[in-house]
């Protein structure tokens, strides 16, 4: 199973790459569109601004048209981390709203707590409270924790999209998910067993 992990330039995705093989995956982190296209799984990890990363994506000769065509034609299991979730949405408001790929309907907004006194952005370990069953969600248990570094969030406008969320002051999305294609907000590859289980979930996923 070859599990393309997109490299948009904005971060070291060796521990991205080091989880994925540590569950099992045939990794190859890439920025070719032949890649993308020929992958059985392909995961968009990303940090830093929503605009950033959406032009290192862009900027990718082919790599959002391949991208598009697994993920929306193929039905390519497809796995969006952190700001890699973001983009997924219908658009995003840092810096001034831009597009995303629109898979799913809303908005990036910035977070903003009911306690003045919560930093952002939000940093650090917070427990999951899950909106519904899904395959990638499997064995992690009522109280699952995961690790989150992030200023902005995925306001979903259906419902059903989100499948968890976190409180900071308030609900915040924490993974998204539907069809063949999942997101999360928090970061798998720095979850521990967890976040590898998760992880070891979406390589068998069968969407």
């Amino acid at each position: 199973m070859t599990v393309a992990i997109i490299d948009l330039g904005s971060g070291n995705l060796r521990s991205a790459a080091k989880a994925f093989e540590h569950a099992g995956g045939d990794v190859v982190v890439t920025s070719s569109a032949h890649d993308v296209a020929r992958a059985s799984r392909i995961v968009l990890p990303g940090v830093g601004a929503f605009g950033d990363c959406r032009a290192g994506l862009m900027a990718l000769d082919g790599v959002a048209e391949a991208l598009e065509d697994s993920v929306m034609h193929r039905g390519v299991p497809f796995l969006g981390i952190c700001v890699g979730m973001q983009l997924m949405a219908s658009r995003g408001l840092e810096g001034g709203a831009q597009d995303g790929l629109g898979w799913i309907e809303g908005a990036v907004e910035a977070i903003s707590p009911d306690d003045e006194t919560l930093k952002i952005p939000h940093m650090g370990w917070n427990e999951l409270c899950v909106h519904r069953d899904h395959p990638l969600l499997a064995g992690l248990g009522a109280q699952a924790h995961m690790y989150f570094v992030h200023g902005y969030h995925l306001a979903a406008a259906k419902h059903r999209d989100v499948l968890a969320t976190a409180d900071y002051g308030g609900a915040i999305t924490a993974m998204v998910g539907c069809r063949n294609i999942a997101g999360t907000q928090f970061h798998p590859e720095k979850s521990q067993a967890l976040g590898l289980r998760l992880i070891e979930n979406f390589l068998t996923w069968k969407p």
